[in-house]
Formats: C-alpha cells, structure tokens, sequence
C-alpha cells in the first residue's frame, strides 16, 4: 500500500473500556493525544474515551467541532489546528476522531495537513463511519457548496469500532447508516445483500451480535478495495456507487437530508438507469426497492428539480475530462464504472427518484 502507513481493518470491540488496550496491542502510546469530536459525541462518550486514552497518553487534550455537515467547512478545522498549535503538539503526537463521518473527516484532515503528517486514530460512531467513512483513509471538507472537495488521503494508525456506540443513535440516523450497508452489499458481497432482510428485524432492533456482523461483513468489502486501490486511481471508484447522484441530492437539499438517505436515493437511480441499460432485469430493480423500504430508506424526493440535480453532479469529483465515472450495478454484489453515461441517462435516473409512484 503506497502511502502513509497506517491500519486498514477495524477493530471492533465490545465496550469503549476495550479502547486502552486496543491501543497497547497495535504499539500506540506517547505524550499527548488530541481528543476531536463534535457537540454530540464529547458530552456523550468523551469522558469515556479519554479516561481509557490517559492510560496509554501522558497528557489527553478534547476539542468539540459544532455538529452538523454545515460546519464541514476549512475554518472548523483551522479552529482545531490552532489548538494543537497552542497546545504544542508535535510530530510524534496523535488526534483521535470520536464521531461520525463529519467529524472523522475533519479530524483526519487536521492531522493529515498538521505539520504535514501526524497520526491519526478513528472511533467511529456512527453506522456510516463504522462500516464506510471511517475506514480507508480519506479525509476532508465540503467546499463552496461541494461535497468533500478539499482533503487529503491519510490513513489512520487504527480505526476501532464499537457497535455499542449505535443504541445511541436516533432512528433517523441509523437508518440512514443502512443507505451505505446496502450501498456496501450491493457493490462487492451479494451474500451480505441477500442476508440483510433475512436479519432486518434484528439490525432494525439493533442486536448486539447481529450488528457486529454486520460491522464486520460490511467493513470488509471497503477494507478488500482499499487494500488493492489506496488512493482511487481505480477500483475504489467503485465504492462511490450511489453517491454522486446522492451528493447532488445532498447539495439540492442544502443538507437537510442525512447523508445515507441521499446515497439510498442514488442506490435507486443508479439501479434504475443500470436497468434501462439492460444491466440488471426489472426483478433485480424491484428488489433493490423493496429492500431499502424494508430499512426505511426514502425513495423519492419532493421540492427539487430533476435539472438542478443534473447541474450538481457536474462539480462531482469523479468528473474526469468533463465526463462523470460514473457506478452502475450489474449484479447484486457487483458495480462497475462507466464513462460513457449521457445527460439524458442520468436524468432518467433521476426523475425515478422524483417520481412517488415508481
């Protein structure tokens, strides 16, 4: 793997008092240790995780970001550089992200560009975090209205996952975690795909031990593509399958939809136009439906214009030479980019999820 070193698989342990000593095993100690999380995560878990950090840190620092992808801006994360430099942190010490993808991404951001590199650790959160933004490396912040246009690549030292964090989570936010769980079967795990609803009752109850293979299957389809493709020069493309119409959904929305629910959204679009293309047959595109219902994910949107979606995707990252890469489904558990997709596909595509009908 050509770049910083760093860990690819999670962790993932019972109770965040694992936390200290998941950090002895993988040879993480030293001076001081930077505790980034938002207004959410600190007041709920950060005592918790800093008492297990002070047994492997001298010194515990905590930083609160404000919650919300709105403040997924540079200035948040230059507040949080600021403080590492007043507190003189150094090259040899550590951030460690508690949250979800908004603050994952920040704080890996910080600490990819602090003195061009410190370590970074990753607890994630949330659903989304667990099983797709807290694993691989990317970093980042939305930039003038742009979905994550600014980061860098830089892998964490660990990324240790508690599905115990998840009973914290409102409905809204779990459900719209399982929009990047069927986003992950769909892509790379055909078994994973088919046994989702056989365990819905169970993940939508949020069992413990299901969760935890969920976590695990889930997290290992990311971690199998980002092994062989760090930096997405290929094949980790295809982890953005549902996404860039879901981004441009996202954009429309001024983020008032949760991310998973937009990249649900994207998953049927990109069903629908991988169906028109003879792809996959109308079973196949049906199923995908009823499967996202089956979690609560929304499949269709109001207040917005299937061109002001079509205009978004054009400031997509995936663009390449003017053209979007963009992900097509053709099979459960296996995507393909195409770069031949045309304006009038992708707006078939989109006005199926405008449609309350389809």
């Amino acid at each position: 793997m050509k770049m910083n070193e760093g860990r690819i698989e999670p962790v993932i342990i019972d109770s965040f008092e694992e936390l200290a000593d998941v950090c002895r095993s993988a040879g993480i100690t030293g001076q001081r240790v930077m505790l980034a999380g938002d207004t959410n995560t600190i007041p709920l878990m950060g005592e918790r995780a800093a008492a297990q950090l002070g047994k492997v840190f001298r010194e515990v620092h905590m930083f609160a970001f404000e919650a919300g992808e709105e403040n997924k801006t540079l200035s948040s994360v230059e507040s949080l550089l600021s403080y590492l430099l007043d507190c003189g942190f150094d090259r040899h010490d550590t951030v460690a992200a508690l949250g979800g993808g908004v603050t994952g991404d920040m704080a890996g951001f910080a600490a990819a560009v602090y003195l061009r590199g410190i370590r970074v650790i990753q607890i994630p959160t949330t659903l989304v975090a667990q099983i797709d933004s807290g694993i691989g490396g990317k970093t980042g912040v939305d930039f003038e209205g742009c979905k994550n246009m600014v980061g860098a690549f830089h892998m964490p030292a660990l990324v240790c996952s508690c599905p115990e964090a998840l009973l914290t989570l409102s409905d809204d936010q779990f459900r719209a975690g399982m929009g990047e769980v069927v986003k992950t079967a769909l892509l790379g795990d055909g078994k994973l795909y088919e046994w989702l609803p056989v365990h819905a009752e169970q993940i939508l109850n949020r069992d413990k031990e299901v969760l935890y293979e969920m976590i695990r299957r889930s997290a290992a389809v990311k971690c199998s593509v980002v092994r062989r493709d760090p930096t997405e020069q290929g094949e980790r493309a295809l982890l953005n399958l549902g996404h860039t119409i879901g981004h441009a959904v996202e954009k429309a929305c001024q983020f008032r939809m949760l991310h998973g629910d937009c990249v649900g959204l994207g998953l049927l679009a990109a069903a629908q136009m991988s169906y028109l293309r003879g792809m996959i047959d109308s079973d196949t595109c049906i199923r995908i439906h009823d499967v996202c219902r089956l979690f609560g994910l929304p499949r269709f949107v109001t207040g917005i214009t299937a061109e002001e979606i079509l205009k978004n995707t054009k400031s997509d990252k995936k663009m390449i030479a003017g053209h979007i890469r963009f992900i097509l489904i053709e099979s459960p558990g296996k995507a393909v980019y195409a770069d031949d997709v045309t304006d009038e596909e992708l707006l078939a595509g989109i006005r199926h999820i405008l449609d309350k009908d389809a």
